[in-house]
């Protein structure tokens, strides 16, 4: 009876020492969990399995922690280049209404061109503000939609006529190939949106003189809406980011072609809250956008 004592005394002292080995070994695996220094936590080998989860979420975590120093730093480096560009067509305004503040006895042509200018460099600055909005809004605000029958003829047509100063200014124009007929069930408001700012993107980044195809290709359950320019073609390193909210596909910051970054990351969240999808295709100085919607709820 003594020696059996003994012996499960010894078994049970052996067994907790091991589990306290474990546990052990489990706390340090743990503190090693945010330590970028440490590429692998190993454990002993019965815990394998524990082992092959907590690097998992080592991974995971760190990916997660890359991806949002990256969004901060995207976002920081955005703020920084919008109040810098702020400054820009805020001294021109500023210029030419001094100019005619002090020169009482301009000409009317001289008048007119600084007036010209003063409006144009205006509407630039009331663009760079609304980006700051667009910042706000994107982070702060859920967007929420609500479905009705939309005449997408009528909402394309409509909205090329909105954007036919822009196009005339760079000697660009719209094919619409579209059934007259053709209805989406989706929020107008927010489809609106995205058609906008893929045209609006179109248009930035084609070459002058060039037509912007604008068409559909239906089945029993879905549409497929194409917006076609012609432009420089985008690397697929870049097309593979273009819906990342604050990419910005235009490096150089164009005063005429650079904006937040939002504009495709928003029509991407509001696309797929319709059930739909959105992709771009970039060949041969072609570039595609396709939004795919379904017919119905």
């Amino acid at each position: 009876v003594i020696v059996w004592a003994l012996c499960i005394i010894f078994l049970t002292y052996r067994l907790l020492k091991k589990v306290v080995a474990y546990v052990d070994e489990l706390q340090e695996a743990t503190g090693k969990l945010f330590d970028s220094n440490v590429d692998y936590i190993e454990l002993s080998p019965e815990l394998s399995e524990i082992a092959a989860k907590i690097n998992r979420l080592k991974q995971e975590s760190e990916a997660n922690a890359r991806l949002a120093k990256e969004n901060e730093q995207r976002k920081n480096d955005l703020i920084m280049y919008l109040a810098h560009d702020l400054k820009t067509p805020l001294s021109s305004v500023m210029g030419y209404l001094m100019l005619l503040r002090d020169e009482p006895q301009i000409s009317e042509k001289l008048r007119e061109k600084y007036l010209s200018i003063s409006l144009s460099k205006a509407e630039r600055l009331e663009d760079l503000i609304n980006e700051f909005f667009e910042i706000t809004r994107y982070n702060l605000q859920q967007i929420e939609i609500e479905k009705e029958p939309i005449d997408l003829y009528y909402m394309l047509v409509q909205m090329t006529d909105e954007f036919y100063p822009l196009l005339q200014k760079h000697g660009n124009s719209t094919e619409l190939n579209v059934d007259e007929n053709t209805t989406i069930y989706g929020d107008a408001v927010k489809l609106a949106r995205v058609f906008n700012n893929i045209l609006k993107n179109a248009i930035a980044y084609s070459y002058p003189d060039s037509i912007i195809k604008i068409w559909t290709e239906q089945n029993d359950t879905a549409i497929n809406i194409y917006f076609q320019n012609k432009g420089k073609t985008i690397p697929p390193h870049k097309l593979d980011s273009i819906f990342e909210k604050f990419f910005r596909l235009d490096e150089a910051r164009a005063t005429n072609t650079g904006g937040a970054g939002l504009g495709l990351a928003i029509a991407k969240e509001i696309v797929t809250l319709h059930g739909g999808s959105i992709s771009a295709d970039s060949k041969n100085e072609n570039t595609t956008f396709c939004v795919l919607l379904p017919l119905q709820d």
